[in-house]
């Protein structure tokens, strides 16, 4: 069973509830912030033959409207080490369609990796180790030029400058619009002096420019471990991250945060167990726009490679 935070079962009607103020309006708000906290995520299902392949499939990133999936392969067909894909599928109940490689710009013959895109779709953003950066991995964005029958077109990619990054490795990008928030931020990881990998966060213009330095985000950081990859949900409320932190599985596993507005401090995390994780690698996860669906890259058994995209839905009070 998933470890997630539960509200007591003997929570009185919302009716009720709202009568009762001044106290009722912090439960509510509890309520509504973590409108998930009764979920349990379903028994993950392998993406299938079309996404996945003998290769590794990893990185996922979803469009707005969770009908283009990006991720990140090693299969044949690339430019170099690891390469950006994209599948379209018609309608959220429809098959994902043949992978196609975003070639260049997007793809070097360096690694290429953790695309993850603006709600608008005008902006892509991932980390790179091609040449002309400030370190082995930096960040960059790419706009999107035109769209059309024959595909996107974007921009040469643009490195995010100094004030993202450095001489060490940052990667593990993740974009999202927090509620209450003037600007979006771009989520990433970055290696420590002491050893660790830890989670920051750098404000972006509309135009993907940084706005000011990253800043560390202490209580998603673990000292010790590696802090791999976060995903926001929409309204600012979860935050799923994956990291080989102490009290996992003892690989990479995914962790649940929670808070009750984009403005405060993310909660202790819980682990979510099984079925999600397992004694293999379950790890950077991705959620959709209403937060039902986690799609994640694990080497548990039944993949048809190396590493494989699944999938987990979950509804709303555990309905």
């Amino acid at each position: 069973m998933i470890s997630v935070r539960r509200f007591c079962r003997a929570v009185a009607p919302l009716s009720v509830l709202l009568a009762c103020r001044p106290e009722s309006d912090s439960i509510v708000a509890g309520l509504l912030a973590d409108r998930f906290a009764s979920s349990e995520w379903s028994e993950p299902v392998n993406l299938g033959p079309v996404i996945n392949s003998s290769a590794v499939e990893a990185n996922a990133g979803l469009s707005s409207d969770a009908h283009t999936l990006f991720f990140v392969s090693t299969r044949t067909g690339g430019l170099g080490n690891l390469d950006i894909w994209m599948s379209h599928r018609r309608c959220l109940a429809c098959d994902w369609e043949a992978p196609v490689n975003l070639g260049a710009p997007i793809n070097s013959d360096a690694i290429d990796a953790a695309p993850t895109m603006s709600e608008d779709g005008r902006l892509l953003f991932f980390y790179s180790t091609r040449g002309g950066g400030f370190g082995l991995g930096d960040v960059y964005v790419s706009h999107r030029v035109s769209t059309g029958a024959d595909g996107d077109v974007w921009a040469p990619p643009v490195n995010l400058g100094p004030d993202v990054n450095t001489a060490a490795n940052e990667q593990g990008t993740f974009y999202v619009h927090e509620p209450g928030e003037p600007n979006a931020f771009v989520y990433f990881n970055r290696p420590t002096a002491g050893g660790s990998i830890d989670v920051y966060r750098v404000a972006v213009s509309n135009d993907g420019d940084a706005l000011g330095p990253a800043v560390l985000v202490p209580e998603l950081s673990d000292p010790t471990a590696t802090d791999q990859k976060v995903a926001v949900s929409t309204d600012g409320h979860e935050l799923l991250l994956s990291s080989m932190r102490a009290g996992g599985f003892g690989n990479f596993d995914i962790w649940r945060f929670t808070r009750q507005s984009a403005q405060d401090p993310w909660s202790n995390p819980t682990h979510l167990d099984a079925p999600i994780n397992t004694p293999d690698l379950d790890s950077q996860p991705v959620l959709s726009r209403d937060g039902r669906t986690l799609i994640f890259t694990s080497i548990r058994p039944g993949g048809f490679g190396m590493q494989d995209l699944w999938m987990s839905t979950r509804s709303p009070g555990g309905q």
